[in-house]
C-alpha cells in the first residue's frame, strides 16, 4: 500500500511539473507571438508635410501616379500648390523626404491630374487635364500630353483639340513593349465619350478607339500592359443597358493595334472606378472601386484576362476602410497593397493588404497627422520601402503628406524594377535598383546570363536580353547581394 501511495505521489508530481512546463511553454509562445506582433507593427509615417514651405505642392489626388527615377528619387504631380497663379506642380522627393518642385504649371499649360510614369527615354510622361486649345472643360482647354526631364524641363508633346483625337486626359500614357505610348481621354472622340490613343515621342497621335456609350465611356485610370501583350483599362461609366444614365463602370482590353473588347460591366450605380489595374503573379488583374460592394463602400476585385470577374473583398465602411479610390500595388512579397480614402480608426483612411487567394488584412489607419484621405496608388521603391501621398493631413497645414510605410517584413529587402517588362532577345532592358557597381554586377534572365551589361549609376543600369532567355524573373547580382525583379520579364519573338 505504501509503495502504491508513493507511486501515486510521484505520478502526481510528474503530472504537476508537466502541467507547469506546458503553461510555461504557452506563456513563452504568447510572449514570443506578442513580441513578433510588436516587431511587425505597421506604421504610416509622414516624411514630408506638404504646404509647409511657400510654393509647395499640395493636395495630391487620383490618378497622381508616382514614378521612381533612374536616380532612385520619386517623381509625381499635384493639381494644386506651387507659385502664385499655378494650377499644379511636378516635384521630386528623395526616400529621406527632401522635396524639390521641378515645374509649376500655368493655366495655359493645364492642371496635371495624371502623376508621372518613367519612359525608356529617361523622361517622365504625364498629361494635363485642361490647357492648350480652348473649347473643352468650360473653355479652359482640352488637355495635353507632356514629357519632363529629371531636371524639370517640360515639353508638351501633343495638344488635344476635343475632336476625334479626344480631350481632357486624366491619366498619363504608359509605354508599351513596342516603345509606343498608350493612354485615354475622358472626353472627345466622335461621341465625346472619350478615346484610347497611341502616341510616339515625336508627338504623332493616333486615335485607336472612341467610346460611344454602348461599351463603356469616360475612362480615368491608366492602362496596363499584361504579360500577354494586351492593354487593359477601366471606365467610370458603362453602356446604355446598365441602367439610368449608364452609371456603371467597366473593364476593357485593347490591343496595341486598336482591337477593343469590353470584358466586364459592374452593376448599376458602381461608377467610381478612378484608377487602373495591376497584374498579379498568377496572371489575374486586380483593382479597387470606390463605391459599390455589399456595403456600398467599395470593393476589391480581380478579373482574368478573358473577362471572368470575381469580388475579393467588400469594404465594411468603418472598421476595415471605405472608398478605395487608389489602385493596388503588387509588392515583392507577392501580395497586393492599397489605401482607402475613408474608414479606419479615425475615419480618414486605412492601409490594407490582400493575397492572391483573397486574404484581406487591415494593416494600419491614417491619423491625420501623418496623412488623411489618400487616393493615390502606392509605390514600392527599389530600396524595399512602400511610399505614398495623401490628399490631406500633416502636423500643421492639412494640405497633405508624402509618407512611408514601416513595419512590413520586406521593407529592408532591396529588389530590381524593370522600366519595361517585355522585349525580344537582343533588346536592351533598363533596370532600376540599388548598389550597382561597374564590372561587379551580373544580370540573368530566368537563368540565362546577359553578356552585355552597362552600369550607368548605382541605381540604374541596362542589360541586353541574351540568347536562350525565357520568360521569368530577372536576377541581378551585386557585391552586396542578389536582387530579383518584382515582376516577370516576358521574352517575345
Amino acid at each position: 500500500m505504501k509503495a502504491t501511495r508513493k507511486s501515486l505521489a510521484v505520478s502526481r508530481t510528474f503530472k504537476l511539473n508537466l502541467f507547469r512546463f506546458s503553461i510555461a511553454l504557452l506563456v513563452l509562445a504568447v510572449a514570443l507571438g506578442a513580441a513578433e506582433a510588436q516587431a511587425q507593427t505597421v506604421t504610416i509615417k509622414s516624411i514630408r508635410d506638404l504646404g509647409t514651405v511657400a510654393g509647395d505642392p499640395i493636395k495630391p489626388q487620383w490618378v497622381g501616379l508616382i514614378a521612381q527615377g533612374r536616380d532612385d528619387n520619386m517623381y509625381t504631380t499635384t493639381p494644386a500648390g506651387g507659385t502664385s497663379g499655378s494650377v499644379g506642380t511636378a516635384f521630386k522627393i528623395t526616400p529621406a523626404g527632401k522635396l524639390t518642385v521641378l515645374h509649376n504649371f500655368t493655366s495655359t499649360e493645364g492642371m496635371p491630374l495624371s502623376g508621372l510614369v518613367l519612359g525608356t527615354d529617361g523622361n517622365f510622361w504625364g498629361t494635363t487635364y485642361n490647357g492648350g486649345h480652348s473649347g473643352c472643360a468650360n473653355n479652359q482647354g482640352c488637355g495635353q500630353v507632356f514629357k519632363m526631364t529629371p531636371a524639370g524641363k517640360v515639353t508638351f508633346v501633343y495638344t488635344f483639340t476635343g475632336g476625334n483625337d479626344g480631350g481632357n486626359p486624366v491619366a498619363p500614357p504608359i509605354e508599351a513593349s513596342n516603345g509606343k505610348y498608350y493612354g485615354t481621354t475622358q472626353f472627345g472622340g466622335i461621341n465625346n465619350q472619350g478615346t484610347i490613343y497611341q502616341i510616339i515621342e515625336s508627338g504623332n497621335l493616333t486615335t485607336l478607339f472612341p467610346w460611344d456609350q454602348t461599351n463603356g465611356d469616360q475612362p480615368f485610370g491608366a492602362l496596363v500592359q499584361a504579360t500577354n501583350g494586351i492593354l487593359y483599362g477601366t471606365t467610370t461609366s458603362g453602356n446604355m443597358s446598365c441602367g439610368f444614365d449608364n452609371i456603371c463602370a467597366t473593364i476593357f482590353s485593347v490591343t496595341t493595334g486598336g482591337a477593343f473588347n469590353e470584358l466586364f460591366s459592374f452593376p448599376f450605380g458602381w461608377d467610381q472606378l478612378y484608377n487602373g489595374l495591376v497584374q498579379a503573379n498568377d496572371g489575374t488583374l486586380w483593382g479597387a472601386i470606390n463605391n459599390g460592394g455589399a456595403h456600398s463602400c467599395g470593393q476589391i476585385f480581380k478579373i482574368t484576362t478573358k473577362g471572368v470577374e470575381s469580388p475579393e473583398h467588400d469594404f465594411s465602411c468603418a472598421p476595415d476602410g471605405a472608398n478605395a479610390a487608389a489602385g493596388l500595388l503588387l509588392a515583392t512579397d507577392g501580395n497586393l497593397y492599397g489605401v482607402t480614402q475613408n474608414g479606419g480608426q479615425a475615419n480618414v483612411g486605412s492601409l490594407f493588404s490582400i493575397t492572391e487567394k483573397g486574404g484581406y488584412k487591415q494593416l494600419a489607419s491614417f491619423d491625420s497627422i501623418n496623412g488623411a484621405h489618400p487616393s493615390v496608388t502606392l509605390i514600392q521603391n527599389t530600396n524595399g520601402i512602400v511610399y505614398g501621398d495623401a490628399n490631406q493631413g500633416g502636423k500643421t497645414t492639412n494640405f497633405g503628406t508624402f509618407y512611408e510605410i514601416t513595419g512590413l517584413k520586406f521593407e529592408k529587402t532591396p529588389f530590381v524594377s524593370l522600366v519595361l517588362t517585355a522585349g525580344k532577345v537582343g533588346s536592351t532592358v533598363e533596370i532600376l535598383g540599388q548598389g550597382f557597381v561597374t564590372g561587379k554586377t551580373a544580370v540573368s534572365f530566368n537563368g540565362a546570363k546577359a553578356t552585355t551589361v552597362t552600369v550607368v549609376s548605382p541605381t540604374y543600369m541596362t542589360a541586353v536580353v541574351p540568347t536562350g532567355a525565357t520568360t521569368g524573373f530577372v536576377t541581378v547580382t551585386t557585391p552586396k547581394g542578389t536582387l530579383q525583379s518584382n515582376k516577370k520579364f516576358r521574352v517575345h519573338k
